[in-house]
């Protein structure tokens, strides 16, 4: 590990924390692949645990044992910077003292990740990296055995999403379907049943479709706002809805997500 002061926000060896966003992160060229942003010495020792490498790190002074602790016998270059030096890299206030720029680890394919699976969270357009993060945690915590995420879903490696989810995503067995159509083949083929979230007037009560449980079920939901489209719903085998009360008609999708799962946990 080689610790390199730097006082100068303009460093080009800062780079990778520059203001980038997801996308352009997902999208550069070198190194092959992209990268990834992980915050905090607890989410950085949460992803090298999981065997991600880390490419370089930006730390504040006063963090820097922890990281070196942490990161003992890693060949990566540590850049030690003023507390305004990160703010002016990044456009925030790093309040936990450490950022790394990590690889990201290639992504398996569907039918392997749902072949044993018993309990599949697919995760349709969700646009906010908050939800993406907490629907992880929730999945985490509760004992599913795989995420799935569409190809229009947010970035479960964005930084704000390994944050809410607290680094289970790095835990959690997932990957990003390549198309809908493929990915629901590939649930199929390995005999899940697939079970969509929605407000329809046809949809079964999640209470009676727990006492029939399926032997391996996918649980779909859908964006923030519009839901889940017709199409993902005629897709399904079935339609699911949590009885709600209060003159509420439906939960946060991460909340929701938590309540199905608990429900259906083994």
């Amino acid at each position: 590990m080689e610790i390199i002061e730097i006082g100068r926000a303009d460093d080009p060896r800062l780079d990778d924390f520059r203001s980038l966003t997801d996308t352009a992160l997902r999208q550069r060229t070198e190194p092959a692949g992209g990268l990834y942003i992980a915050e905090s010495e607890k989410v950085i020792q949460r992803a090298v645990a999981a065997g991600h490498r880390p490419r370089s790190l930006m730390v504040q002074r006063r963090w820097l044992d922890g990281i070196r602790a942490l990161l003992h016998g890693h060949d990566v270059p540590v850049y030690v910077v003023p507390d305004e030096v990160a703010e002016g890299v990044t456009g925030f206030a790093v309040h936990r003292g450490a950022l790394a720029s990590m690889h990201r680890p290639d992504l398996p394919p569907v039918a392997g990740l749902v072949q044993h699976a018993t309990l599949v969270l697919v995760l349709d357009g969700l646009g906010d990296h908050t939800n993406v993060g907490a629907a992880f945690r929730a999945a985490a915590g509760l004992g599913a055995d795989a995420v799935l995420v569409s190809p229009r879903c947010a970035d479960p490696l964005y930084r704000r999403s390994v944050r809410v989810s607290m680094g289970t995503v790095f835990h959690v067995p997932w990957t990003r379907m390549e198309t809908w159509e493929s990915g629901i083949a590939e649930l199929h083929a390995a005999g899940v049943t697939i079970a969509a979230l929605a407000l329809r007037d046809d949809a079964v009560p999640l209470d009676r479709f727990v006492r029939q449980r399926p032997p391996k079920v996918a649980l779909v939901l859908g964006s923030e706002g519009e839901g889940l489209s017709e199409e993902t719903i005629a897709s399904a085998d079935v339609a699911v809805t949590i009885p709600m009360s209060g003159g509420v008609d439906s939960l946060n999708v991460a909340s929701a997500a938590a309540v199905a799962m608990w429900a259906l946990r083994h």
